[in-house]
């Protein structure tokens, strides 16, 4: 690849970087980590959360574990697919049901 393709290759819609480290921190007091054998964990202000998944109007429909694996799986699928080279870089989960609280 010449330098152009290249750059406009690494660069995804809107301008964001798609190699490379990604921008993190711009949720005040909230950290969400990643460790390859534990998954994802978050924190608020040093205390421990859950993510979830929420509805416009408030509803909870999920979280917990069950969100947080399939956040990962997710993340994860999408990243082996990108080094794959498979085209539309799009992976969807599986439902979560709707009873994981």
């Amino acid at each position: 690849m010449n330098r152009v393709t290249l750059a406009r290759f690494n660069q995804g819609q809107n301008g964001h970087q798609m190699i490379g480290t990604q921008p993190t921190g711009r949720l005040p007091g909230i950290v969400i980590s990643a460790v390859a054998h534990e998954g994802l964990t978050v924190t608020v202000d040093g205390r421990p959360a859950r993510l979830a998944v929420v509805l416009d109007d408030g509803t909870i429909v999920a979280a917990g574990r069950d969100v947080a694996r399939e956040a990962q799986a997710v993340a994860v699928n999408l990243y082996r697919e990108f080094w794959k080279g498979n085209g539309h870089l799009r992976v969807l989960s599986a439902p979560i049901s709707s009873g994981s609280r």
